[in-house]
C-alpha cells in the first residue's frame, strides 16, 4: 500500500482499490472512498475497546444499489465483496497476531489445499449470507461458485457439504 494516510489523503492498494480519507477520528475511526475498475464505494473502520487486551473492528462498506447494475448483481451477488473482505481480514489477523507482512506469498497460499479451502467456505458463506436475504438458491450458488472460482483462478468448485 501507498499513499499519504491522513484527512484528504490518498491511498493505493497494489492491484487493488484506492481512494480518499474522508474522515478520521484517529485512533477510533477512518471513513475513505473506495475506487475500483471505475466505481466509488464508501468505507468506514472503527476500533473500540473491549477490555485491556482486546478491540473490536468493525468494517462498513456502503454501495449504492444504482451502481450496481441488475445483472452484476444476479451474476456475482455479494461474493465478489464479501470473499474479498475475508481474505483481507484474515490478512490482517495473521499480520496482528505474527506481526509478520508476507505479500510474496499471498497468491502461492490462495492456490494452496488451506487457501483454497478458505476461500471455498467463504463463498459458501456468502452465498448462505444472499439466500438469507431473499435469492434463490441455485442462483446464490452459481453467483459464489462464479466468484471462488475468479478469485482462485479454477474452474468453480462445487459447495461444501
Amino acid at each position: 500500500m501507498t499513499g499519504d494516510l491522513r484527512l484528504h489523503g490518498t491511498y493505493q492498494l497494489e492491484g487493488n482499490a484506492g481512494g480518499t480519507i474522508t474522515a478520521c477520528d484517529a485512533p477510533n475511526s477512518f471513513s475513505a472512498t473506495w475506487e475500483y475498475g471505475g466505481g466509488t464505494t464508501w468505507i468506514t473502520v472503527r476500533l473500540a475497546p473491549v477490555d485491556a487486551e482486546h478491540t473490536r473492528f468493525e468494517l462498513e462498506h456502503v454501495a449504492r444499489a444504482a451502481d450496481v447494475t441488475d445483472e452484476m448483481w444476479a451474476q456475482m451477488g455479494p461474493s465478489p465483496t464479501g470473499i474479498g473482505w475475508d481474505g483481507a481480514l484474515l490478512g490482517l489477523g495473521l499480520h496482528v497476531t505474527t506481526r509478520e507482512v508476507r505479500p510474496d506469498n499471498s497468491e502461492e497460499w490462495l492456490q494452496s489445499d488451506e487457501g483454497m479451502a478458505f476461500m471455498r467456505r467463504s463463498a459458501d458463506r456468502w452465498a448462505e449470507a444472499d439466500v438469507a436475504a431473499g435469492a434463490d438458491p441455485a442462483t446464490a450458488t452459481a453467483a459464489a461458485d462464479l466468484v471462488y472460482g475468479m478469485y482462485t483462478g479454477t474452474a468453480p468448485a462445487p459447495a461444501a457439504e
